[in-house]
């Protein structure tokens, strides 16, 4: 596929989108991209200041999910290709209420979907489809091996849920009307711009301050960790050169326990490990995630370039000399969701001892402490 042409991009003012818009425009000299995005809590034109006045680059702000707006936006632009980021993501907000996920994650996809049927037809095998997806569409994989792409999805939160409920639309879009979808799964995500409710700004910001560190439980929920600008690269590769009608898994090989990723945090902010603090588990939190990616190393040539030791140490840096923008997504909506769910209750530490953390049984659901993973 030519990277010439219009690019749409839903969710791009996020973590993961704003990394890809500014990688993409780096990378393709001709290329356009057009960014549509809700702006939601985590959505943050901020993340993208430094293209506002790029003539390749478009913002446009809008719902997925509006049928009307989606279906102008693509008579006015006839992009050559979607990547879907747009989401609802934090699996802790998924629990406390299920309703925009579905809105958003599966809704919205399938608005996706039917425009660029409509719009598309009869030219499919010129444009892409590109739905970001993840991991956590396979559930919990337990202590050994790695999921591939045909792993049977069992998704454990609402948030997995939608996300499977949407890879599962993309595939019936592609068997039964022909539409060119391709989608990537990858593991857990780090790098610049990712909101602060998410484990590792969390953990950077909090630490910073000397203040307590939620873990969720034991700690030893493990994830495999990818630097978002290898994500980013990953899915460029996919876009131009990836099968329609395919899955492809992006990981690192990188797996770590959450607690090691906070001791080293707190190891390269010079702070004591006395900071931690266990909270309550998450409802249904799965223990262990990996991916197996040799299918795209194989058959596209994608490899991770960033290994965690400097990305995690680039990382940090990042959120150091960024307060301005950090401080900026602790006010508002974050701050108060961030007090109603961890204050005023305990829960057992290992080892005997008491931890605080939130209670939310008259919500129904168990309290929440090391952000989304």
């Amino acid at each position: 596929m030519s990277c010439r042409g219009a690019l749409l991009v839903t969710g791009g003012a996020g973590f993961i989108g704003s990394n890809f818009i500014r990688h993409y425009l780096s990378e393709h000299q001709e290329s356009e991209v057009v960014n549509l995005d809700k702006l939601t809590y985590a959505g943050n034109l901020s993340n993208l200041a430094d293209l506002e006045s790029n003539p390749r680059y478009r913002f446009v702000r809008g719902d997925i999910a509006d049928r009307g707006l989606v279906e102008s936006l693509l008579a006015e632009l006839s992009p050559r290709a979607i990547v879907n980021f747009a989401a609802e993501s934090h699996v802790d907000r998924s629990i406390l209420d299920a309703s925009p996920f579905v809105l958003t994650n599966v809704v919205g996809a399938q608005v996706l979907l039917d425009c660029a049927r409509n719009h598309w037809r009869g030219c499919f095998d010129r444009h892409r489809f590109v739905q970001v997806s993840t991991d956590e569409v396979y559930g919990d994989l337990g202590e050994t091996g790695r999921f591939t792409e045909d792993s049977p999805l069992e998704p454990n939160s609402p948030y997995s849920a939608s996300k499977a409920a949407a890879d599962m639309l993309c595939r019936a879009y592609w068997r039964t009307h022909g539409v060119p979808t391709i989608v990537t799964r990858c593991t857990n995500n780090y790098g610049p711009y990712q909101f602060p409710e998410k484990l590792i700004p969390l953990m950077v910001l909090k630490a910073s301050r000397g203040e307590k560190l939620p873990v969720y439980g034991d700690g030893l929920n493990v994830r495999d960790w990818i630097h978002v600008l290898d994500h980013c690269r990953a899915i460029e590769t996919v876009l131009l050169r990836g099968k329609v009608g395919e899955i492809y898994n992006i990981g690192a090989s990188c797996e770590k326990r959450n607690i090691d990723i906070v001791k080293s945090i707190l190891r390269q902010l010079e702070r004591s490990d006395e900071l931690i603090e266990y909270v309550r588990d998450r409802a249904g939190h799965d223990r262990r995630y990996a991916l197996d990616s040799s299918k795209i190393h194989k058959e596209l040539g994608w490899a991770p370039q960033i290994s965690f030791g400097e990305g995690i140490r680039q990382t940090v840096e990042w959120y150091l000399a960024h307060p301005e923008w950090t401080s900026a997504c602790l006010t508002g909506e974050y701050r108060a969701y961030y007090e109603l769910n961890y204050r005023h209750s305990v829960a057992p530490k290992p080892g005997g001892a008491r931890a605080v953390c939130p209670d939310r049984s008259h919500q129904g659901v168990h309290a929440d402490g090391e952000m989304a993973t």
